[in-house]
């Protein structure tokens, strides 16, 4: 059975105290591999004197076997017919288990009857030592599992938080525009307002619980440094809560189309505009179709996000042999070089992070993951990539941000690789 080494330790200093105060030439202290109370148990010495490969030999010579058959019967162990008047053999015993054994002896005298209970003494300790040892490692073992549970659980609520922002950002944006749209005496107006008051309310909530959760995420890793930067599970699109993502024939336009719509109010309300250049026609990919809405929202959202009043945002998809390349640019205020590398951590804001525009530092750490299990890809590039520019601008800015997401065909997927 594990043992600590502060137990290791202690097992030491009391064959140092057998030697030094009884006399002691040769003490071995054994741990049963396996807690025993009524089947063979198989021992491990874990501290010996005066030399671990002499000690073992001469306790196994002399009363050790005996010892080893008879600990299925506890009180046989101490019996004196185990025992040789110059050594003795002592179970380490508590509430009917048995954790192992002392064996001591001395060579020029037999133990006296006191001496003999000190011996017991120690023997005693060291039962109590070792039950104490395999509780805490027990209590650390499962303080370690509730720590990692929690930092799983807050992992799902983090992603789930961040996929909410998107919808919630596209119906307080539809709600204003309803109330511009609507005449003051028109009675749905009023409706209209309720909704865009409910949806500053959610942010409002949202924003608390992201308050909340980044405390707990503080509160978690300082008492377990070990779960920093372990893989964590994604929650994509509100549909799936495993890393295996079934992967099926998608239409990029169904799923992308969709998110222009929104992303056009949203634009409006800002001042910006919206261009696309997408063929009416593409070849499927093999894609999960939540998991791709997921990473087009992402991008196209933060495009949004980060592009100032007057500027614009390209949305362009290209066939290229066996794969589909999606590339979302903008004019936006770019990223600055030593925030590239970083750029798909978890929580990694950057620059960011000091400015006004608020965020988690999740959508591309999710939308990268999600691609990996799609067997996608995708790039970053600050100044924005002039092959992402649509032709009729040319050229393009000397500023923004290009992201470039590829996906394969949907033939070009090998049937194992399907889910």
């Amino acid at each position: 059975m594990p043992t600590s080494s502060e137990f290791i330790e202690l097992c030491r200093s009391q064959i140092a105290l057998l030697t030094q105060a009884l006399g002691a030439s040769l003490s071995v202290i054994y741990l049963t591999e396996e807690l025993v109370e009524s089947s063979q148990a198989r021992l491990m010495p874990i501290a010996a004197y005066p030399d671990s490969a002499v000690a073992l030999e001469r306790s196994n010579r002399l009363a050790l076997p005996a010892a080893v058959e008879a600990l299925p019967e506890i009180d046989a162990v101490s019996q004196t017919g185990l025992t040789q008047p110059k050594q003795l053999v002592l179970p380490l015993i508590h509430e009917e288990l048995v954790f192992g054994l002392l064996v001591t002896e001395r060579e020029d005298r037999p133990w006296t009857t006191w001496e003999r209970s000190q011996v017991e003494r120690i023997a005693s300790t060291l039962s109590l030592a070792c039950v104490m040892d395999q509780r805490a490692q027990w209590l650390n073992q499962s303080q370690q599992q509730h720590r990692l549970r929690q930092s799983q659980q807050h992992d799902v609520l983090d992603n789930l938080l961040h996929q909410l922002k998107s919808p919630l950002t596209a119906l307080r944006t539809f709600g204003k525009l309803l109330v511009k749209r609507l005449q003051a005496e028109d009675p749905n107006r009023e409706i209209a307002g309720s909704i865009l008051r409910e949806s500053d309310r959610l942010q409002e909530l949202l924003q608390q619980f992201d308050a909340a959760i980044d405390l707990n995420s503080v509160d978690v890793l300082a008492e377990d440094a070990s779960l920093v930067g372990r893989p964590i599970p994604l929650l994509p699109a509100g549909v799936l809560t495993t890393s295996n993502l079934e992967l099926l024939p998608c239409s990029v336009n169904e799923i992308l189309l969709p998110l222009i719509e929104t992303a056009w109010a949203i634009a409006q309300e800002k001042g910006l505009a919206i261009r696309t250049e997408i063929p009416s026609s593409l070849p499927l990919v093999s894609a999960n179709p939540g998991a791709l809405r997921e990473v087009l929202s992402n991008l196209i959202d933060n495009a949004s996000k980060y592009t100032p009043s007057g500027g614009e945002v390209h949305i362009r998809v290209d066939e290229q042999h066996d794969r589909i390349v999606i590339w979302v640019s903008d004019t936006g205020y770019g990223i600055p070089p030593e925030d590239l590398e970083r750029l798909f951590e978890r929580h990694y804001r950057g620059v960011q992070a000091s400015g006004e525009i608020p965020g988690t530092g999740l959508g591309l750490a999710i939308a990268r993951r999600l691609l990996e299990q799609m067997h996608g890809s995708i790039q970053v590039f600050s100044p924005l990539k002039s092959e992402g520019w649509i032709v009729l601008y040319d050229p393009p800015p000397q500023q923004g941000t290009s992201f470039v997401v590829e996906l394969l065909r949907d033939e070009t997927i090998a049937p194992s690789q399907k889910h």
